[in-house]
């Protein structure tokens, strides 16, 4: 890769260019936000420049574009103290549309009151069509935030940096804190934009094989058009404190948690140092991965080990994102009278590490991380580039020296060659001798959640009260005239678009070869993988009884993380940092393609190592595959304390998909069975297992599992690997292989699902949120059927243009959405303020599209949209994956295409009636979400309370 580092004469504006053989080019545009309140006003201000801008005075063009780009990435994103726009696209027309739209919003936006109104907050009747009802607030980012703000991990992450910070920028809530948004004035949002989002507060990247004359022609055009302006965002140093200090917030109690008496969180936090001195910082990682990362760091064993707590707090770790980096560890899930222990634990370890330091092993391992990360290939590789230089570049670190991992590699080796205490030395330096550091204490408050309510009550009151009759008319006229704008149809000429014609007919062909080695499948595929070997190993289930079949996941949690062949867990976590980029198990499940009764299930083993090391990774599958130990059971209560808390915190973070899931669970074999395994019913036993105090039932089905998936009776193998380097890794995978106990049955990959347990029906979860998280789910058809692909250009058709408008435009919600997979459609919503009206926006969208309320070039954005999705780059690792993993042929992928630019008009129509406007489907209706008085008195509607 070649970087260029420019500035440009008239303005300042910085750019960086990383040229690289790789068509999946990258953009972003990024400025230095640094609010000093927590009205949200940078973020506000990202969402309403995306609302149209004086080239394309549309309302919200960039919406619009996903539906006209085959964009592999498109997004705007808010940190702590910058802004960024970022798209990647292969098409070299495609970016350069992107580029016209993404520098004109950034620039020249319209910042409309209504825009602000819409995406910020605004007082309004709770039903706008009776201007009568009572006025509430509403507004995307600050339903978003109210979400945000929902999850006990985000109030402790959010008061960590606030309290550690506290002087300037990280004091406030950039995201913006439900309690300020409605202070935060029009004006304010406008002249926050003038003084943050101009040239000479902007940093510009582009990365990959397009031409950087034509980049830049167009960028320094645009610039020209702006003067240097005097402008100083920087954010100052924290002034160090001459002593530590403490602070303590609460939260609502977690119906998720396993033990209600342990729902404290306590973590030390270290200010460290600027983070533009780039080895420094470098030190600074390996110093705090050497501390907590891996079983056999020093954290992790007087910490988690002890089973104190369930896991580590929130914030533990090493965090380079703002102007001064910092070190946090701690405990959630401890008793409120362990607080003292845990931090006198904390004091200790670092004693001890200071007095032993640290295995020299172990430093191996993690430099042989950093040599396989970077020639491991992810497959958006400029936007994952533009992200890991952001907070770097944006306090002015030089960005071609944080990419040169080499001589911080080189540099590394020598201070330690040169000082055997050099580590050691670094740890009395950050963490002993650092008086800069705050210890948080987060415990549960019964009547946290009543109090926030009563609080927010109030603070609407007092807005409400304060409002003449003229402003109360005022607020009506201006909420009919939003409601207005959003059924508006509008002239999109002006956006520019790929067409249908311009897209590829044909898919990229993955190519594979398949043989069988020691009796087993094994798919291999030669690709350029940079020297990285990539091996799978697929272990079919057979039927299992629920008790043990719901175990599935817990056992994949803990394969890889347990002792084996007769060694401890630490040893086995030594050796796979030393040989492997990771070693990990997951539950597959998936419908037939053709055949929606039958469902594959099994165990996916997957791992990856340098070449060179590809003996060292099988040895180690090896010995799980021979000999696991389930006998540590203390190894076992941290491991399940570990998966039931990182489930129950999942829970506010991704409600929609756990409602989505349960909603399709009741309407096929595969969607009940992904549910068992990942759904709410999967966050409900996690917390009964971790309650228990008696594991040997547990266990004795875990080695019932082991028996029945370690071995080759049903494997099959996939191995992707340079073309050099293949020859012999078959010979070694054969090898492996023959050792295996058991004898290849080969069996078939698929087979019957069993009979559905429960009926189709309306499920509440009661959970201690602010918003719901909706779903809707109707049973269609599997991969092959010809009307598959008309259904999924139909999710996007409804998603884009008609969802989008009436739940979040109108509604407020955070997201929404409409999608097929598996043989299920699922309409869902995020973060969303209603339940009742969005299940009636799922409905009326039905009608809409059956009634043919769609034009043919919204039909053929939707398509677009589609073909974005299913053409995104994969990466040599990935290929093959589609056939091995669900048995999707390239003939079956060409096919589903095909149908895909042959769904027209009449078929979309006819296939929404069919499957979505027959009222005698069977549907299956979830929500995550407060107490609803509207499900608890319909009879229709079951409600579950974690307790």
């Amino acid at each position: 890769m070649t970087a260029v580092m420019l500035q440009h004469d008239k303005t300042g504006a910085q750019h960086m260019h990383a040229a690289r053989e790789d068509d999946n080019n990258a953009f972003s545009v990024m400025f230095r936000t640094t609010p000093m309140d927590s009205t949200g006003v940078p973020h506000i201000l990202e969402h309403t420049v995306l609302c149209g801008s004086e080239k394309y005075p549309v309302h919200d063009p960039f919406f619009k574009m996903l539906s006209r780009s085959l964009a592999t990435f498109m997004n705007a994103l808010t940190a702590y103290d910058w802004t960024m726009y970022p798209f990647s696209t292969q098409n070299p027309q495609d970016f350069r549309n992107l580029l016209s739209v993404y520098m004109d919003a950034a620039f020249r936006p319209l910042l409309r009151e209504l825009d602000f109104c819409q995406e910020g907050w605004r007082l309004e009747p709770e039903d706008p069509q009776n201007t009568d009802s009572p006025l509430t607030l509403k507004g995307v980012v600050y339903n978003e935030m109210k979400g945000v703000f929902s999850s006990s991990q985000s109030l402790f992450a959010t008061a960590a940096l606030n309290q550690l910070m506290p002087s300037h920028t990280y004091g406030v809530i950039s995201g913006g804190d439900p309690k300020c948004i409605p202070d935060l004035t029009w004006a304010q949002l406008k002249d926050f934009h003038a003084s943050h989002y101009h040239p000479s507060n902007s940093r510009f990247f582009t990365y990959g094989n397009f031409p950087l004359e034509n980049h830049l022609e167009y960028i320094g055009n645009y610039l020209n058009g702006f003067d240097k302006i005097s402008i100083d965002t920087t954010v100052p140093k924290e002034q160090r404190w001459k002593k530590p200090r403490q602070y303590s917030i609460t939260c609502p109690p977690d119906p998720m948690a396993p033990d209600p008496r342990k729902q404290t969180t306590v973590a030390v936090a270290y200010l460290l140092s600027d983070i533009t001195d780039t080895y420094e910082k470098f030190v600074q990682q390996i110093v705090c991965h050497l501390l907590t990362d891996g079983e056999t760091a020093p954290f992790y064993s007087s910490l988690l080990a002890a089973n104190i707590g369930s896991d580590y707090a929130p914030i533990t770790g090493f965090n380079d994102s703002t102007k001064e980096s910092s070190y946090a560890v701690g405990l959630q899930g401890i008793k409120k009278s362990d607080v003292k222990k845990v931090t006198k634990i904390i004091d200790h370890t670092l004693q001890q590490v200071i007095k032993e330091g640290f295995d020299p092993a172990r430093i191996e391992a993690l430099l042989h991380r950093i040599e396989l990360g970077q020639k491991h290939q992810t497959s958006n590789f400029g936007f994952d580039m533009s992200i890991g230089l952001s907070s770097h570049w944006n306090h002015d670190g030089d960005p071609v020296e944080l990419i040169q991992v080499n001589k911080q590699v080189e540099r590394f080796r020598k201070d330690l060659a040169d000082n055997p205490q050099f580590l050691q030395q670094k740890v009395q330096q950050y963490f002993k001798d650092n008086v800069h550091r705050l210890t948080l204490t987060m415990s549960p408050d019964a009547k946290y959640l009543a109090r926030q309510t009563a609080q927010e009550k109030e603070r609407l009151a007092k807005k409400v009260a304060s409002l003449s009759e003229k402003d109360r008319q005022k607020i009506i006229a201006r909420g009919q005239t939003l409601l207005q704008k959003q059924m508006m149809e509008e002239d999109l000429s002006c956006l520019p678009s790929l067409k249908v014609a311009d897209i590829d007919p044909c898919i990229k062909p993955e190519i594979v070869e398949t043989s069988t080695l020691a009796g087993v499948r094994v798919q291999y595929s030669k690709q350029p993988t940079n020297g990285v070997t990539y091996m799978r190993l697929v272990a079919s289930l057979p039927d299992l009884p629920k008790d043990v079949l719901s175990l599935v996941p817990l056992f994949c949690n803990i394969i890889t993380s347990i002792g084996a062949g007769g060694h401890d867990y630490r040893w086995m976590s030594q050796q796979q940092e030393l040989y492997t980029g990771g070693m990990a198990a997951s539950t597959q499940v998936s419908s037939h393609h053709s055949n929606p009764k039958y469902l594959q299930q099994g165990v996916v083993f997957s791992s990856n190592c340098l070449e060179r090391n590809l003996g060292k990774m099988l040895e180690l599958w090896g010995l799980i595959f021979s000999s696991p130990d389930f006998s540590d059971r203390d190894r076992l209560t941290t491991l399940i304390g570990q998966s039931a808390s990182d489930l129950a915190s999942s829970v506010p973070q991704a409600g929609h998909h756990y409602a989505m899931s349960y909603a399709a669970s009741s309407l096929s074999p595969a969607a009940a069975l992904t549910e068992l395994f990942g759904g709410m019913s999967q966050v409900s036993l996690m917390k009964k297992i971790a309650e228990t105090s008696d594991l040997s039932e547990v266990v004795l089905k875990l080695e019932e599992i082991a028996s029945l998936v370690l071995n080759k009776d049903n494997l099959r193998v996939s191995v992707n690997a340079t073309p050099e380097s293949m020859s012999d890794a078959l010979k070694q995978v054969e090898s492996f292989i023959s050792t295996l106990p058991g004898e290849p049955e080969g069996k078939p990959i698929f087979s019957a699902g069993k009979a559905m347990e429960r009926s189709p029906g309306c499920t509440q979860f009661e959970l201690p949120f602010s918003v719901n998280y909706m779903s809707q789910s109707v049973p269609t058809v599997p991969y092959t059927h010809p009307d598959r692909p008309v259904l999924t250009v139909l999710g996007t058709l409804l998603s884009r243009m008609y969802l989008h408008r009436e739940i979040r435009e109108k509604g407020g919600a955070y997201g929404s959405g409409a999608s097929t997979g598996d043989g299920v459609f699922t309409f869902f919503s995020y973060r969303d303020p209603h339940s009742t009206q969005t299940l009636k926006a799922f409905e009326d969208s039905v009608q809409w599209v059956t009634s043919g309320q769609f034009t043919n070039e919204e039909l053929d954005q939707a398509k677009i949209s589609v073909f974005q999705a299913t053409d995104k780059p994969v990466t040599p690792g990935n290929q093959g994956m589609r056939l091995f993993m669900d048995d999707v042929t390239d003939e079956q992928r060409q096919a589903y295409r095909d149908l895909l630019f042959a769904v027209n008009r009449d078929s979309i129509i006819s296939v929404a009636k069919m499957y979505l406007g027959d009222s005698s489907r069977p549907r299956g209706t979830c929500c995550l979400g407060p107490a609803n008085s509207a499900f608890q008195g319909d009879s229709q509607w079951s409600v579950i309370r974690e307790q």
